[in-house]
């Protein structure tokens, strides 16, 4: 049988065995992988469980990274919700908390569910376990979603590269963004289109993203973009279960998505050769962190 090759083909499959995203995802799982369909849920359902881990000890740790640029952040960000209201809901606080919690347990080298990536970690289980959890969605509801994101980011993969160092970091963060938006609009019961529509207007909205982290590390700017695109990913769940349409269709999204990637300079792609990187202060962090390596 024909692989699943675009999202076109995606939503034809799903229409015509009158199925949602997700029950396709789990169904062409189990045939890749030789098993039950049951088995693919178990093995989300340990994915799951790393997520809510990674965030857990996240929110319970200011140990900073090896570098010292991060790690502290988010119990900064816990004790100023604990002083004052803020601007966002209740559960947008916790998105961006669990996203930041999660990029910096990946910096501090912490147990993390790469997904796509491990720059891009918090943003897929921020978004779901913050929409879930005040929706009081349940486990059955959450590997869904999560099912949702996986096959969104597989065909996206199977167009453009995932890595920062190949297209950017919207490859990475801005993916994780069209992963999360999708699995929000499934948890909010959205349909296939409108899942689909939330994917693209996340991609969409974040194409050219550099990828110019200082000294080389996944910790600036990557960690506070997490909680960022996880935001931005809420954003585009809203607006598409509102139908409100990405103009160009995702398949399209996608293709320049790798055009973007292909033009942008080898200096904006991890390289640490350009952007944030070598800002005055990026120079001296770089160098600061040298003498302390070589030494």
């Amino acid at each position: 049988m024909k692989p699943i090759a675009t999202f076109q083909d995606l939503l034809i499959k799903c229409n015509t065995e009158n199925k949602k995203i997700y029950e396709i995802a789990q169904q062409e799982e189990a045939k890749f992988a030789e098993c039950e369909i049951s088995e693919v849920r178990k093995n989300i359902e340990a994915v799951l469980s790393a997520m809510q881990d990674s965030i857990k000890e996240g929110l319970n740790s200011s140990e900073l990274s090896m570098s010292k640029m991060v790690g502290a952040d988010c119990e900064k960000l816990k004790n100023y919700y604990t002083k004052q209201n803020g601007i966002f809901s209740p559960q947008l606080q916790n998105v961006i908390k669990y996203a930041l919690a999660t990029a910096e347990q990946n910096a501090r080298m912490g147990k993390i569910a790469a997904c796509p990536t491990a720059g891009a970690c918090g943003i897929v289980p921020a978004a779901i376990l913050g929409i879930s959890n005040a929706k009081n969605a349940s486990n059955e509801t959450i590997i869904n979603a999560l099912l949702t994101a996986g096959i969104i980011g597989k065909i996206v993969a199977a167009k453009a590269a995932l890595a920062g160092a190949v297209g950017g970091c919207q490859n990475e963060c801005g993916v994780a963004a069209g992963m999360a938006a999708g699995a929000v609009v499934e948890i909010l019961g959205g349909t296939n289109e409108q899942i689909l529509n939330a994917a693209a207007l996340a991609i969409k909205n974040i194409l050219g993203l550099a990828c110019d982290p200082i000294a080389g590390l996944v910790e600036v700017p990557c960690v506070k973009r997490n909680p960022f695109l996880a935001v931005h990913s809420i954003t585009a769940a809203e607006m598409a279960l509102a139908d409100i349409q990405s103009i160009v269709p995702i398949d399209e999204v996608i293709d320049a998505l790798k055009q973007i990637g292909a033009l942008m300079s080898p200096a904006l792609k991890e390289s640490a050769q350009a952007g944030l990187a070598t800002t005055q202060t990026g120079l001296k962090i770089t160098e600061s962190l040298n003498k302390i390596w070589n030494s």
